[in-house]
């Protein structure tokens, strides 16, 4: 029996209609249409059938013309990409997220039942979170009195688990949403390069793993509910994200407000859950643009209440992080670093277009290795007359009581092998004839295992103590490098927000000078002298800031967006993406806690970055180099070069 005729131009199923294409979307109802029959309908906002005018839930979509493929798409990226793309009705309520793949369990619900275990801190690569002290001398001498004694506090999540289907089947699963910038502005080139790099995300997530894509323009659109990446919720993603097309303005407030209902109203939650959100303009609908950059605007009005992170004025529970990504010049550099720094997440500048899917590549490599949630860090006096004066702690809320005997540091999320460092200033009070040594501090700390999903406490396995020999005795007390190197840190990221704030009046020239005093103070540090890692990429990192804060027109272009990346990974102590002029760049990074340095993309330079950081970064040079498409021959390249010279 020959099938009905299109319902729209009651052409030949079998023959394609006045689309020209074969594809054949089947509704609800039954009733059948030609793909492109249909989606012109349903573009002029018609979401019934024409026949029986049955409310549809699944509406056609297709990629239009200015969606042209990735540079150096694979043929079967491709070809996923043109398949039709069925775009569902957004319900009222997104609690259609799809089950996990363990027993389902439901929000508030522990795996463990909350049990706790105790253990003692392994010093360093092993299973649990490993605590160390540094302090700033060695001795002090017995009737002296220090008011700003330094001690540096150091935390290290436990190590990674390599790569292999081991490693996959015992990390923690992810809930994540990408928020997409599909304005005009992000027409062609720009658009091509954000589906590719998506088609990485997705091809680099597990079974376990759960993806929304959300894409905004004048408005925003769920384009899939929270699915599970099985090779079937791949293809899925994939057809969502090759069917996104670029019009219209920019309204991200709309778009974070989509990304927290997804979040809220999910009936199931994984372990981990984040926002990645990237974008290429100004937000024109939220904070109305008045002209250039504004530093009166209420950027914190684009962020929903349920994704603001406790300590940052939100609610009790733990908000997702939503790391944000600025694409190209463009982009509004302080909203992007306010939501961050607002959500808990990082801000990231891509300058060079190509770069967007190495930057997603470090994001994911990190999301996808998380260790540790929920830890704190708390310290306590040991001797008498022992005080915590003040705790330098970045982003991370710290508290100190009243008497100065006990401090605490909320830290959060550690990816593996993800290094914190905090610095305690103290009081160490004159000591006894008869005391040699006085003990300052004792550390301790408490978290949630990802791994076995209990509550975990650690005791550092020593105490902070300084040798208190008499003045004749004393000497010159040994310095520690650990703690010169995390002043020098502290220090520069003070002077960077000075410079940026002299920046922001048009003092350029004092912005630029205080980022040279302090690369140059950087340099006669003791650590630097010593060849330490860390300050040689936070001399060239300053350096590079100098020159980008030099007049109105290189910090309006790229200096701004280029500090604010730098501060929220100082303040965080966490990886974001930034580029730097060749000439500068560092091909060679330390890890955050200075000990060793792994090879980089080349232009890209990123801080505190991790092994598995590093890993989905290799990964996605690779993957690039499988599909870059082969040089031309040389008979072609000499006639290009021909034709360039006339």
């Amino acid at each position: 029996m020959d099938s009905a005729p299109c319902g729209i131009c009651h052409g030949d199923m079998r023959r394609g209609g006045r689309g020209g294409g074969d594809a054949v979307f089947t509704a609800e109802c039954s009733h059948q249409f030609h793909f492109h029959c249909i989606s012109g309908t349903v573009a002029r906002g018609r979401i019934a059938c024409p026949l029986c005018h049955a409310r549809w839930r699944e509406l056609p979509s297709f990629r239009r013309g200015n969606d042209a493929a990735p540079p150096g798409a694979s043929a079967s990226a491709s070809a996923s990409a043109a398949q039709p793309f069925f775009r569902p009705v957004e319900p009222r309520v997104f609690d259609d997220d799809e089950p996990l793949v363990r027993a389902p369990r439901r929000l508030g619900e522990r795996r463990h039942g909350g049990g706790a275990a105790s253990v003692a801190s392994d010093g360093g690569g092993g299973s649990a979170v490993a605590l160390a002290t540094h302090c700033e001398n060695s001795a002090v001498a017995r009737d002296a009195c220090r008011e700003d004694f330094a001690v540096l506090v150091h935390a290290r999540a436990p190590t990674g688990g390599g790569g292999g289907a081991a490693a996959e089947a015992q990390r923690a699963p992810l809930d994540l949403v990408t928020v997409l910038d599909v304005s005009g502005s992000m027409v062609g080139n720009k658009l091509a390069l954000l589906k590719q790099a998506m088609g990485f995300v997705i091809d680099n997530l597990g079974p376990g793993d759960r993806l929304c894509v959300i894409s905004f323009s004048s408005g925003a659109s769920r384009l899939m509910r929270l699915s599970r990446m099985t090779d079937a919720g791949k293809a899925h993603a994939k057809r969502a994200v090759g069917s996104l097309s670029a019009r219209g303005g920019t309204n991200i407030g709309a778009a974070l407000r989509k990304a927290a209902k997804v979040l809220d109203d999910r009936l199931y939650r994984n372990a981990v859950e984040s926002v990645i959100l990237l974008s290429d303009g100004q937000d024109t609908y939220t904070v109305p643009p008045r002209g250039g950059y504004d530093r009166d605007a209420n950027y914190d009005a684009l962020v929903p209440p349920s994704l603001v992170r406790a300590d940052a004025g939100g609610g009790g529970g733990r908000a997702p992080p939503v790391h944000t990504f600025g694409f190209g010049k463009d982009h509004d550099a302080a909203a992007m670093h306010t939501i961050a720094e607002v959500t808990g997440g990082t801000f990231s500048f891509i300058e060079n277009e190509a770069a967007i899917q190495d930057g997603f590549a470090q994001c994911i490599g990190g999301l996808l290795s998380v260790a540790v949630q929920e830890l704190r860090l708390d310290v306590a006096c040991v001797d008498t007359g022992v005080r915590v004066t003040a705790v330098k702690s970045g982003r991370y809320k710290s508290h100190i009581e009243d008497d100065g005997r006990a401090a605490k540091v909320d830290v959060g999320e550690l990816y593996a092998d993800e290094e914190r460092s905090f610095l305690l200033f103290v009081v160490v009070p004159r000591a006894p004839a008869w005391d040699d040594v006085t003990h300052l501090i004792e550390v301790s700390c408490s978290y949630r295992d990802m791994e076995t999903g209990r509550t975990t406490s650690v005791a550092g396995d020593e105490e902070a103590v300084v040798l208190r020999p008499s003045r004749a005795e004393s000497g010159v007390a040994e310095r520690s490098v650990e703690v010169d190197r995390e002043l020098v840190r502290v220090e520069a990221i003070d002077d960077i927000a000075l410079a940026r704030a002299a920046a922001e009046r048009g003092e350029y020239a004092e912005a630029a000078e205080i980022l040279r005093s302090r690369q140059r103070a950087v340099a006669r540090s003791a650590a630097a002298r010593a060849g330490d890692a860390m300050c040689a990429a936070l001399s060239g990192e300053l350096r590079e800031m100098r020159a980008r804060v030099a007049d109105r027109r290189q910090y309006e272009l790229s200096g701004r967006a280029y500090v604010l990346a730098g501060l929220s990974s100082h303040a965080q102590q966490r990886a974001t993406s930034r580029q730097m002029s060749g000439e500068v760049a560092p091909r060679r990074h330390a890890h955050g806690g200075g000990g060793g340095s792994s090879e980089l993309p080349t232009g890209i330079t990123v801080s505190y970055v991790t092994p598995a950081m590093l890993d989905m970064l290799d990964r996605s040079r690779r993957s690039r180099e499988l599909t870059r498409p082969p040089p031309p021959p040389p008979q072609q390249q000499q006639r290009d070069r021909e034709r360039r010279r006339s």
